[in-house]
């Protein structure tokens, strides 16, 4: 049985990496594929897709090709016990070296070196080869074609940059997404109808020369039987248009309603109750407070596609 291996981090899935793992399905009996831990990821990085978002879209197309191992690789080399019984590894023009380093380290160690498969760069409309992080900073979209629609995300938060790509593609097919940091002008954790207003401000600082904009803001509300959080969309384009949606809500638990009702944001509640951290930027609080059964991102999703519908309509 011939066991064949691909690598990356793959923050953002594109057409670079698709020939990398299709290569793989087609030379080998076994495909393992190693994905970067966050750690790794970040070096060199000012952020970084977190690894439980990269892991669900790598897994979600290697379904469509096959079976295969995905491992997490927290340096160059791998585990030795996954990478010992490689014989071949799939690489690009540009990670060549990397395959090569990685073969000398077998061959020092009594082993014998893998195959290198080499894939040729794919490159995009202007050029240049296809990146994630081209792709992040909103140069062009998975497959790098530019002229595809554009848009902006009011937030630096990776989940809210994500459930928005995913939502678009949906919508249009391929975009182009740029995230820009810009200032909700309202509390850092807004109640009621400062929720929509944070939402609408940050559509509008971010839509510039850009085709669509699209602002999400988190609020809580006093409802029924205890606070609730809510979130809000709005999306404005060039021509001056703006609409609106929101997701379902879920109910704090007692405790963190009355610290968030104290003056605390609901992250600083949370950890304060759960001990849990980064909840923003993870699974959120729905994650943790529902174990699992919906996440941040697609809580996110679903007000981005509400805001979504009345064009949707039109179209």
């Amino acid at each position: 049985m011939r066991t064949v291996a691909v690598a990356g981090t793959f923050d953002v899935l594109h057409d670079g990496h698709r020939a990398l793992l299709r290569r793989a399905f087609e030379s080998g009996d076994r495909v393992v594929v190693g994905i970067t831990t966050d750690r790794m990821a970040s070096e060199g990085r000012d952020s970084v897709v977190p690894m439980r978002f990269r892991r669900a879209e790598l897994e979600g197309f290697i379904s469509t090709l096959g079976r295969a191992e995905v491992f997490e690789i927290d340096d160059m080399y791998g585990p030795d016990a996954i990478m010992d019984g490689v014989d071949a590894l799939v690489v690009s023009e540009e990670t060549l070296g990397n395959g090569r380093i990685l073969n000398e380290r077998r061959v020092s160690r009594g082993l014998p070196p893998m195959e290198l498969l080499v894939v040729p760069l794919v490159r995009g409309d202007d050029g240049s080869k296809i990146s994630a992080s081209a792709i992040l900073e909103g140069r062009y979209g998975r497959s790098g074609h530019s002229s595809v629609p554009d848009i902006a995300v009011g937030s630096l938060n990776p989940v809210k940059v994500m459930a928005v790509r995913s939502v678009m593609e949906r919508v249009y097919g391929e975009v182009r997404i740029t995230a820009v940091d810009v200032d909700s002008g309202v509390p850092p954790q807004p109640f009621g109808d400062q929720t929509h207003q944070g939402s609408l401000n940050r559509a509008r600082a971010a839509l510039g020369d850009h085709d669509m904009a699209v602002g999400i803001e988190a609020g809580v509300f006093e409802m029924l039987d205890g606070l609730y959080d809510i979130q809000h969309c709005s999306i404005v384009s060039r021509d001056g248009r703006e609409t609106y949606g929101q997701g379902s809500g879920f109910r704090y638990p007692d405790r963190i309603a009355e610290l968030v009702r104290g003056g605390m944001t609901v992250g600083d509640a949370v950890h304060e109750v759960y001990g849990d951290s980064d909840i923003g930027k993870g699974q959120g609080a729905v994650g943790l407070l529902s174990k699992g059964l919906i996440d941040r991102k697609s809580l996110t999703e679903q007000s981005v596609t509400a805001a979504m519908i009345p064009r949707i309509w039109d179209e």
